[in-house]
């Protein structure tokens, strides 16, 4: 199988391609490298994949007119997993302009080239975030998000939509993927896990919101890779899933689906996760709930197990040492 990989420099994007890779599979990726944060964590994202035989990497900006439908015309992609995007709650509130640009234009360019070179299945991220003022725990995939509360949890409320009207007019087989506030090895400095663990690392004060009174959905980056590549064999048909809620559109091959852990988990449960790993205690500074943000995220994850077999594998004790570990390797700390 070739898979077209779009972010295969990112924290989730590597690790799908790794997966993948490791399977015997062929991927092609795609990551402009930008500078949103450290280019040399993803350079080394890249040294990584660039072992294997049947890696290939394109450098470049999805949004980028034309470039994909080359792309896709001249390589035949089995399916594609779409995870390029411009990242961040709280940057999507500073620079809206790039959300704009990367995650709905570049969206557009990737349903366009699917368009003229249809995949068997094509697997697009969105992000729990999509749910936005909904209160009802857990979350599932039938409920209504009609309102985002960040303008990031809009590009990719948007992209649902725009998915679904190519599935409908081309018959384009297209899954939505909501994430919800993955972390492991290799993961991204601008997210809590790396904050809390560099912080604590250099004797600075954490930023704990809300007073602490907060819940995540946290899903570990193997357990999330695994669930992506189980569902590529799973392209949405007219047949709904028996004995669970289907989000299965009534008119077109597409279905939305939660990749979570199904298990919320105390912000403070966490930090002592990490301060466990680490031998030390953190300093905690207890702030307002930012601008957003929501107090709690909860996955209902019954319709992915339900079409592939998913349970998560990785408790948040021995998900956390694994990414402590991989801290104190990569940047040299004792």
């Amino acid at each position: 199988m070739h898979v077209f990989v779009t972010g295969v420099a990112g924290f989730i994007g590597a690790n799908c391609a790794r997966q993948l890779l490791d399977q015997g599979h062929s991927v092609t990726g795609i990551d402009n490298l930008n500078d949103y944060y450290d280019v040399s964590l993803k350079q080394a994202r890249l040294a990584a994949l660039t072992e294997h035989q049947k890696f290939q990497f394109l450098e470049g900006a999805i949004e980028t007119e034309g470039l994909l439908i080359d792309l896709f015309a001249k390589e035949k992609f089995d399916a594609v997993v779409h995870l390029a995007a411009q990242a961040g709650v709280r940057y999507s509130i500073e620079s809206p302009r790039t959300y704009l640009q990367s995650n709905i234009n570049g969206t557009f360019e990737i349903l366009e080239a699917a368009r003229a070179t249809p995949p068997k299945h094509m697997l697009l991220a969105s992000t729990s975030s999509a749910y936005g003022a909904n209160t009802e725990m857990p979350y599932q995939e039938t409920q209504k998000a009609d309102h985002q509360m960040s303008f990031y949890a809009a590009t990719k409320k948007a992209t649902e939509s725009m998915a679904h009207s190519y599935a409908h007019l081309y018959g384009l087989p297209i899954t939505m993927f909501r994430f919800f506030t993955v972390y492991g090895p290799w993961g991204r400095p601008d997210m809590a896990p790396f904050l809390f663990t560099d912080a604590i690392v250099n004797d600075r004060p954490i930023k704990v919101f809300n007073h602490g009174n907060m819940r995540r959905d946290f899903t570990y980056v193997d357990d999330l890779a695994r669930a992506l590549i189980m569902l590529i064999d799973t392209p949405p048909t007219d047949t709904p899933v028996p004995e669970v809620a289907d989000s299965l559109s009534p008119v077109a091959p597409f279905r939305v689906l939660n990749i979570g852990n199904n298990d919320p988990v105390e912000l403070g449960d966490f930090i002592k996760a990490i301060e466990t790993s680490l031998g030390k205690e953190a300093q905690k500074t207890f702030m307002d709930m930012q601008p957003g943000d929501v107090p709690a995220t909860w996955a209902d994850t019954s319709l992915l197990q339900a079409l592939t077999g998913y349970v998560p594998k990785t408790d948040i004790q021995t998900g956390v040492a694994a990414f402590v570990a991989w801290y104190k390797t990569y940047y040299g700390r004792s």
